[in-house]
Parts: structure tokens; sequence; C-alpha cells
């Protein structure tokens, strides 16, 4: 899986990097989200919990996603910022955790 940064855009308002990237993978299938995370917040240099990823979409019939993905500055911005539904989006393990006590 070799990921590439499309363009990247610092916004100093939201304290927040917004970045579109391109994943070329060789699965058959579109990569695990919190995989695409890892990776993207190390080429970032960002901490993985600032890291949110909105939008992945495979191209049909190739092995290309494009993704559109947040990086924040704080923990406290990105709650502010980014809706309950993206949050718990990249974090399946909380999700799993919360499903289990139910």
């Amino acid at each position: 899986m070799e990921l590439k940064i499309i363009s990247q855009k610092n916004n100093p308002l939201l304290k927040r990097k917004e970045v579109q990237f391109q994943i070329e993978h060789n699965q058959g299938k579109t990569p695990v989200r919190a995989d695409v995370k890892q990776i993207l917040a190390s080429q970032l240099q960002a901490d993985t919990r600032l890291v949110f990823i909105k939008k992945m979409q495979t191209k049909t019939g190739t092995n290309i996603t494009i993704g559109l993905a947040n990086a924040y500055e704080t923990a406290e911005q990105a709650k502010q910022i980014e809706p309950d539904y993206i949050v718990k989006r990249n974090n399946p393990k909380e999700k799993a955790a919360e499903g289990a006590k139910a």
C-alpha cells in the first residue's frame, strides 16, 4: 500500500491541516481506515489521535482510493470541530467497547 499526499492546506483559523491523499493498494479491497490513519499520521508527523479521515472512496475497477483527512494541532480543537460520527468512525476500539457495555 502506497500513500501519496495530493494536496495539503494549512488552516490556521481551525488549527488543522486539511489533506487530500491517494492510496494505491494491491489487495483488491479498500484499505482499513486505521491502517491509512497510521501511515498518514507518520507522513504528516502528527499524533494518530489527532488525525481524522473524513472520506475514503475507491474508484470503480481500480486499486486507487482517494480520501480527505484533517490533522489537528490539539485534541481540544478536534473535539470542538469534528462531528461525533467522524470521531467514532476513526476510533473503532472505543466503538467496540461501547457496544460491549450496552
